[in-house]
């Protein structure tokens, strides 16, 4: 999952994305509410944390402005143990949850568990495609009682390809998706990844394949 983090406090942010990385998150870390509104406004995260005190545009104000340009990304706010007054009124303007500082690591993982879960339609912690699972809190991918925990790029790309089956998934979704817009990795690391979970599923005995089409992109599909 690709995570937007808006926090001005770059030691407080820089851990934040340590820990968020360690558990299989892709993020993008911006330290002001203008950076924030631009990136949030791409529709390309599957949450967002949103600090309210920021320079240029607060949390509050960018909240406001996602929801008036008809973004439904849910919002994690954090808030300071004083602003009542705020957190009650970003609930009121579309925030899904709020979190005050200081927090537990574990809270705020859990907290935006619960928050990613509430999108559209419910998310299951462990996707199953054929014979083969993948479990969300564990990371293990799994055909009966063989299973391997995944590297943080393996799992999310098997994470795209398990919710998409039979969809084809593009070399740039993934990039975009994983690596993110600013990366300075080559294009070709999506093969090299693609190899990596082509061996696994194969070790695992899982009667599925990642088929790619030339040009076009990749794809989970049932073996005959």
């Amino acid at each position: 999952m690709r995570l937007l983090l808006a926090e001005d406090e770059k030691e407080l942010s820089k851990a934040l994305c340590a820990i968020l990385k360690h558990n299989n998150y892709s993020v993008d870390a911006v330290f002001n509410g203008q950076d924030a509104l631009d990136y949030g406004l791409c529709e390309n995260y599957d949450g967002i944390i949103l600090d309210i005190m920021m320079p240029k545009k607060n949390g509050l104000e960018v909240l406001k402005e996602l929801r008036e340009s008809g973004i439904s990304t849910p919002v994690l706010m954090l808030t300071a143990k004083a602003e009542v007054e705020d957190r009650i009124l970003g609930l009121d303007m579309g925030a899904d949850d709020y979190l005050t500082k200081p927090f537990s690591m574990g809270e705020l993982l859990a907290r935006i568990r619960a928050i990613t879960r509430r999108k559209s339609e419910f998310s299951p912690n462990l996707l199953t495609s054929g014979n083969l699972s993948l479990n969300r809190e564990t990371f293990e991918l799994s055909v009966g009682d063989n299973a391997l925990r995944l590297g943080n790029k393996e799992f999310q790309m098997m994470e795209m390809l398990m919710s998409n089956p039979g969809r084809l998934i593009s070399t740039e979704q993934f990039m975009e998706r994983i690596w993110g817009y600013e990366t300075e990795a080559e294009i070709n690391v999506v093969w090299v990844y693609i190899s990596y979970l082509r061996k696994k599923l194969s070790n695992l005995g899982a009667k599925l394949e990642i088929k790619a089409v030339r040009g076009v992109g990749y794809t989970l599909e049932e073996t005959p």
